[in-house]
């Protein structure tokens, strides 16, 4: 079976709850040495970014790259964690979690509860919560006000979603408690929120406030910008899987719904192989490093890739066409309106 072959459904081939029961098995040593290649170099490379400050900002802001790159890689850690895959034991998860989470602005369990409420509904047109891109089909945007359609095309224009939109979501949303979230989500917003409190009255008084924003802000506008845009890939994309509940599949929203996104190594590397992303819905429990090894020995997992050329298809794509079940841009709205008003028409006249 090739890369390009479609993914089979569950009951056409070995049970797939068995498949991925063989990888769900996390491995402490590669836990530690991956923290000893993301953590570590991440918190390295800001201290040599300080230390390039006194050579030229050029090299820090050259410097931001790579490190923005470890920022990535972290925070794949910390996502493992919420996953209670990263570590066997689940609270060196939610140490190693917290921790991290503070590093990558996101308070921990806030973000696993609202994470696991993704996983659960992704590829769900009846239940599009937190978590996820919003996402309007074609008639709930032709049916929206007015001032809801523009805050939609303002929320989904490339260059806001991938800049300021990453960046507010990380550095003020973030901050801040959701009505619906529980004691334990509020308290791991109000720690993380007095951890960075504390790293950043810490910079101001050693190094400098001015220095250290010049060193995480450009890290910090890299990495988010990143990570949105790896998410944002895994759940639009051309043939994307999306279903009313009824109809709705957990198997075919995971290996239909999340995309296999093939990235040249040094990005797969950086991004701790989130691109097996159909593999990683099918089953959470699989930690990140043995993504690649699952796919590599089972054919169900041998869907059709995204690679960095075609992924920038996804940049057209806006709203859900349900009646033809694919991703459409605004320009399909004008015929999408003519459309609505000849069945308008042609049901009157039949009436």
């Amino acid at each position: 079976m090739t890369a390009a072959t479609q993914p089979r459904r569950a009951q056409d081939g070995p049970n797939w709850r068995q498949i991925v029961a063989t990888y769900q098995k996390s491995d402490e040593r590669r836990a530690v040495g991956q923290i000893f290649t993301s953590v570590v170099p991440f918190l390295v490379m800001m201290v040599v970014m300080y230390f390039s400050l006194q050579v030229s900002y050029w090299l820090t802001l050259l410097l931001a790259l790579p490190t923005a790159g470890f920022m990535v890689r972290t925070f794949i850690v910390f996502h493992d964690c919420g996953h209670g895959s990263f570590f066997a034991n689940r609270k060196a998860n939610d140490l190693v979690g917290a921790i991290t989470g503070v590093l990558t602005f996101t308070p921990y369990f806030r973000w696993r509860h609202a994470h696991a409420v993704h996983h659960a509904t992704a590829g769900d047109l009846d239940r599009r919560e937190m978590g996820d891109i919003w996402t309007l089909t074609v008639d709930e945007y032709l049916d929206a006000p007015r001032w809801k359609q523009i805050a939609y095309r303002l929320y989904r224009n490339p260059l806001i979603i991938f800049t300021v939109g990453a960046w507010l979501s990380f550095l003020i949303l973030q901050r801040f408690p959701n009505p619906k979230d529980g004691k334990r989500e509020r308290n791991s917003i109000l720690y993380t929120d007095l951890a960075l409190l504390l790293i950043f009255v810490a910079a101001g008084l050693t190094i400098g406030l001015g220095d250290f924003l010049r060193i995480l802000l450009p890290v910090f506008f890299i990495g988010t910008s990143a990570g949105v845009w790896l998410f944002y890939v895994q759940h639009q994309f051309e043939g994307v899987y999306w279903e009313r509940h009824k109809q709705w599949s957990y198997v075919d929203a995971a290996l239909k719904g999340s995309s296999f996104y093939q990235l040249p190594k040094v990005l797969q590397w950086f991004s701790g192989n989130i691109g097996f992303h159909h593999i990683h819905h099918l089953s959470p429990r699989i930690p990140n490093y043995l993504l690649e090894q699952a796919y590599n020995e089972n054919d169900l997992f041998h869907v059709k890739p995204i690679t960095l050329r075609s992924s920038m298809k996804s940049l057209k794509f806006r709203l859900y066409d349900e009646e033809n079940h694919r991703l459409v841009g605004f320009g399909y709205v004008k015929e999408a309106r003519q459309l609505r008003a000849a069945r308008a028409a042609s049901v009157q006249s039949s009436a």
